[in-house]
């Protein structure tokens, strides 16, 4: 078996980075049907959050699945990019050390803000994706539902869970709470009506928001939202009038480019404004607001990396339930490589008893032949002996043979194992 995986993530790549590599769910479908048509016996999963683009492929055999330098070049060509221009930004890993990542991101361990709930959903989703595209098996099956199973033990088994704090909680009381005392008068705008938009308006909601505007371009989905928390829904046309009015944006859509451009600032926005001060949380990858954006008079512009010293912060309170985490993904990790080496050795084990009951029972029946005045008690000693002494010839060779998957390199043995016992698959 053969894991793989290229990606980037916050800890590795600068935002720039992330959003050129970001996939929007439509183009995560068409990236999985690419690679399944140019590696068809190769498994693959594609996970794009705002924090990281990750590609898992799989196979019985390396042979069998894109190479490291081979899946770098398919995520920036699919992108229109040179390879040359992401490579220094993009890891690499390989079989246990991918299984152990992925558990490590699924328990939200290593997200922005550790414990954050909505990375397990996301991983959920990615293979459910991948699985409607058909780029699914054996192997991809197994891992991320272990990775489901990892997450849940962590969140029962630990605190880290506990008093959930992700992006959007810390967006508004780290940094919304540093500009504004309070909330109950303030005009707060939120583009973008997703999962992220709705967990923000439920912490400004706790802090006493009341006039919330919604702007998304489905006007039902704006309409419900906005309904949902006792806002106001308005038309996508309407945003630059909307963004005169704010005075606390919260900026989540997944636009493929800046929907406040600084040309559309400067023309309808700015001169309306009359210098008063606009807060802009910019929580989209790509990016929603042009940054320049943020060098305008008044304007307090944060996009989802300036949220990393408050996420740090985040993390050190987290530390003292990390150790207890981080066993339960090492043991799962192990539990589940353990049984990855007995599939493994298991049907060579079979095979090798099987190939010596056949010249046992040939040699049983020859004996038999000459002996015929044996009475059965006499017939089964003598068997009984034959199979010790087969379990004993087999015996050095299957507890190598166990050591090795064990120490979880049998694969040399594996196959010395089966060229010295001539053993077909």
């Amino acid at each position: 078996m053969k894991l793989q995986l290229v990606g980037c993530s916050h800890h590795t790549s600068a935002i720039e980075v992330r959003e050129r590599l970001a996939f929007s769910s439509d183009e995560v479908c068409t990236a999985l049907d690419r690679i399944r048509n140019r590696y068809p016996d190769s498994e693959a999963v594609l996970l794009s959050t705002c924090n990281r683009v990750e590609l898992y492929t799989a196979g019985e055999s390396s042979d069998l699945i894109p190479s490291s330098d081979e899946a770098v070049r398919f995520l920036a060509e699919f992108h229109g990019l040179q390879p040359d221009t992401i490579h220094a930004d993009l890891f690499r890993m390989s079989d246990e050390e991918v299984l152990r990542h992925l558990f490590r991101v699924s328990a939200s361990l290593d997200s922005m803000v550790v414990g954050e709930p909505q990375i397990l959903s996301q991983v959920k989703q990615a293979y459910q994706h991948a699985t409607a595209q058909d780029s699914t098996g054996p192997i991809t099956h197994s891992i991320f539902q272990a990775a489901v199973t990892v997450a849940r033990r962590v969140a029962n088994e630990t605190t880290i869970n506990q008093r959930r704090v992700s992006i959007p909680s810390l967006a508004v009381a780290d940094f919304a709470k540093q500009i504004f005392e309070q909330f109950d008068d303030k005009h707060i705008l939120l583009i973008g009506a997703g999962e992220m938009a709705e967990e923000t308006l439920l912490f400004l909601k706790d802090e006493g928001a009341t006039n919330v505007t919604v702007i998304n371009r489905n006007p039902q989905r704006a309409t419900e939202l906005a309904t949902k928390w006792g806002g106001r829904a308005r038309p996508w046309e309407d945003l630059a009038p909307a963004l005169v009015e704010a005075d606390l944006v919260i900026s989540t859509t997944g636009a493929g480019e800046p929907v406040v451009t600084l040309d559309l600032y400067k023309r309808e926005i700015e001169p309306d404004r009359n210098q008063q001060s606009l807060f802009v949380l910019d929580l989209a990858v790509p990016r929603d607001v042009e940054p320049a954006v943020g060098d305008r008079l008044g304007v307090y512009l944060y996009s989802i990396d300036d949220l990393r010293a408050a996420c740090e912060r985040n993390r050190l309170a987290r530390d003292a339930e990390m150790p207890a985490a981080i066993k339960i993904v090492d043991e799962e990790t192990d539990r589940f490589m353990a049984e990855l080496r007995h599939r493994a050795t298991g049907p060579i084990i079979q095979r090798l008893r099987s190939g010596w009951t056949k010249p046992k029972e040939e040699e049983l029946e020859r004996l038999f032949n000459k002996l015929p005045d044996l009475d059965d008690r006499s017939r089964e000693e003598v068997r009984r002996s034959f199979d010790r002494m087969i379990n004993k010839l087999l015996h050095p060779p299957l507890e190598s043979l166990r050591d090795e998957a064990r120490q979880g390199s049998p694969q040399g043995l594996l196959d010395a194992l089966k060229r010295l016992f001539q053993l077909r698959d």
